[in-house]
């Protein structure tokens, strides 16, 4: 088996952008694909985006580039998007629902495969193909399909509760949508969406672009003495 090499967060958090760039050369018929290219695609830095390859072990060939169906197979690898991991959605509202919705997930191998809520409006219904189940059904669906993920989206105030069931049923990560900032023994994953913070930075952005705009204009704008 292959030694997995380290890599940092912000090198994992920019693969999959790698990835979409180099699957569309791929639907485009190139046998071939740049660091260069990659890098004016996602406005980064070409050694930046080659330093960050080389931890998926693939190398690229002089005056050529990366092969593009080695370099796809790669990057899957290194995330592990080539091996399936089933899921469960706890909180089958409007993120839940939206969540066992997108496609994506299970085009890269994390498949939901149950939900389960509280509500009894909503137990027994039907979203995207999945029933949702009620609470007492959990530790048995979880053992049934052998479940290693849970999508938590519930009520922030029960957040800490359902995470103390799902680690007694045996969840070895957990995604975390909620603000509560859960605790999990170890070894149980945690990783945390804070939806807000994303939305601070790109209010703050907004903020500042539109104070540049307000900036009064210098040079040939500015009035000439008369």
């Amino acid at each position: 088996m292959k030694t997995m090499k380290l890599a940092s967060m912000p090198t994992i958090k920019r693969l999959p952008g790698y990835l979409h760039v180099v699957e569309a050369a791929a639907r485009e018929g190139l046998p071939y694909i740049s660091g260069t290219t990659i890098a004016e695609e996602l406005e980064l830095e070409p050694i930046q985006v080659r330093k960050d390859l080389a931890v998926t072990g693939i190398i690229g060939k002089p005056r050529m580039g990366f092969p593009v169906p080695e370099l796809i197979q790669a990057i899957n690898d290194f995330l592990d998007w080539n091996r399936g991991h089933n899921a469960i959605v706890l909180g089958a509202g409007h993120l839940g629902s939206a969540l066992l919705g997108y496609s994506e997930f299970n085009r890269h191998g994390l498949k939901a495969v149950a939900a389960i809520d509280t509500d009894p409006a909503v137990i027994g219904t039907d979203i995207n193909g999945i029933t949702i189940a009620p609470a007492e059904e959990m530790a048995a669906i979880i053992a049934a399909h052998r479940i290693e993920v849970a999508v938590l989206t519930v009520p922030s105030g029960c957040a800490q509760e359902v995470t103390n069931e799902l680690v007694r049923c045996g969840i070895k990560a957990i995604w975390n949508f909620t603000n509560c900032k859960i605790k999990v023994p170890s070894p149980v994953i945690v990783q945390q969406e804070d939806l807000s913070s994303g939305y601070a930075v790109l209010s703050v952005k907004l903020r500042l672009q539109q104070g540049q705009a307000d900036q009064p204009r210098s040079g040939a704008d500015e009035e000439t003495p008369g």
